[in-house]
């Protein structure tokens, strides 16, 4: 019996129209293959640079440049999140115009001090980073290391001071006019007890009283040290000085209207005290109040000739100007209001010397010379330096809001 033979299917062989086609489709997926990747390469890269130019980039960019020494965004933003890591996101902004002046100001004391030779090593300041927790990163190494050569340069200072220097024992007190001034020194040399006047008459309780032994150089400004150091012991002295600020005011005051709703329609003046709120108010009679106003007051209303507007119980914030301004009768000028609530310029220094001798430095007088030996040798470095700030409003913006998303994401 033979063999049955399997049948083959004939070969379906293209036609060469058929061939043409299937090459340009091919052509044709490759082209669309190509295009789309071309296209996903122009979207990533188009995304990447966005990132790149939005979120690297800055971070490279030279903020601060203290002689060669430059400091870059990244730097910038690293060292405000270590100086407002504990504080409240609206002091971050506040910080953030400070922080570049800080970096400035390390930075120029490491220079300084290593023209004096003096450094600090890493040990120390691993040590120093350890001891309070800190991250061990660049930004804390620069802020621990300018604080040890703070310290070190406070000992350098105090090392070339002298063991005694000439001082003086004085009694000080600012008040607010030469009539006052006359009457407290008249007062102190009728046998008047120094200390209980302060509690009368002075205006400046930051600086009065007793204020022991100090050299000229610590005396609180040059009028007093000048005093303090030409006086014989036991002289007292006055001397005007148009820069002090006191605690101290005098109101000159006119309601021109009166309205339930609105409160009064007010104008004022304030003057430094009370001789020359009186002169002041002698001299309305002839004088217009708007020109009195603009050259004698010393409240920010003086360029619009003293005009208040109308104003409500509080709005001055003051008590005393309240009580007198609402009681007022309409255009009456109100006699002299004695404000302590308000700051204005101008009074008289009465310095009494008690002493004055060679005597040896305390610990207190020997860290303030210090202090301003540093100041002024600080002050010198920073004029023969080189120094360019280019943080502005817009850049500042961008790093408080760096740090604040860093320390959502943490």
């Amino acid at each position: 019996m033979s063999k049955k033979q399997k049948r083959t299917k004939p070969k379906h062989i293209p036609t060469r129209h058929q061939v043409s086609r299937w090459q340009r489709q091919a052509r044709i997926r490759r082209i669309i293959i190509i295009v789309a990747a071309v296209f996903l390469a122009g979207i990533v890269g188009w995304v990447g640079y966005g990132y790149y130019n939005d979120r690297i980039q800055p971070l490279h960019e030279t903020v601060v440049e203290v002689n060669d020494v430059s400091f870059d965004m990244g730097y910038y933003i690293e060292t405000l999140a270590a100086y407002t890591k504990d504080m409240e996101p609206g002091q971050v902004n506040y910080m953030a115009s400070l922080v570049a002046n800080q970096i400035v100001q390390d930075e120029i004391i490491r220079q300084g001090a290593n023209n004096l030779g003096i450094h600090v090593t890493d040990q120390e300041v691993s040590d120093k980073i350890e001891e309070n927790k800190l991250p061990d990163n660049k930004v804390y190494q620069d802020i621990i290391s300018a604080g040890l050569i703070r310290e070190k340069l406070m000992e350098h200072f105090d090392s070339e001071l002298p063991d005694t220097m000439e001082q003086a024992h004085i009694q000080t007190m600012l008040v607010e006019s030469k009539q006052v001034a006359d009457e407290v020194i008249a007062k102190i040399e009728g046998g008047g007890n120094f200390t209980a006047l302060v509690d009368q008459f002075s205006c400046q309780p930051q600086v009065e009283g007793d204020l022991a032994w100090l050299p000229q150089e610590l005396m609180p400004n040059t009028l007093i040290g000048e005093a303090a150091f030409s006086l014989e012991p036991g002289k007292v002295s006055k001397t005007y000085d148009e820069a002090a600020t006191k605690d101290i005011g005098y109101w000159l005051i006119e309601v021109r209207d009166k309205d339930e709703q609105k409160g009064i329609n007010t104008r004022a003046m304030l003057l430094g005290n009370k001789t020359e709120a009186e002169e002041v108010k002698a001299d309305l009679a002839s004088e217009n109040f708007t020109a009195l106003a603009k050259e004698y007051s010393q409240h920010n209303s003086k360029d619009n000739g003293g005009e208040l507007g109308w104003l409500k119980q509080g709005d001055m914030n003051s008590e005393a100007f309240d009580e007198a301004a609402f009681s007022l009768p309409i255009n009456e000028m109100s006699e002299p209001i004695k404000d302590e609530s308000v700051q204005t310029e101008g009074g008289y220094w009465i310095v009494k010397v008690l002493a004055r001798e060679d005597r040896e430095l305390g610990e207190e007088v020997r860290r303030g010379l210090a202090q301003e030996a540093f100041s002024e040798w600080y002050k010198e470095q920073q004029e023969g330096s080189i120094i360019n700030n280019y943080m502005d409003e817009e850049k500042r913006a961008w790093a408080v809001n760096r740090v604040l998303k860093q320390r959502t994401a943490s």
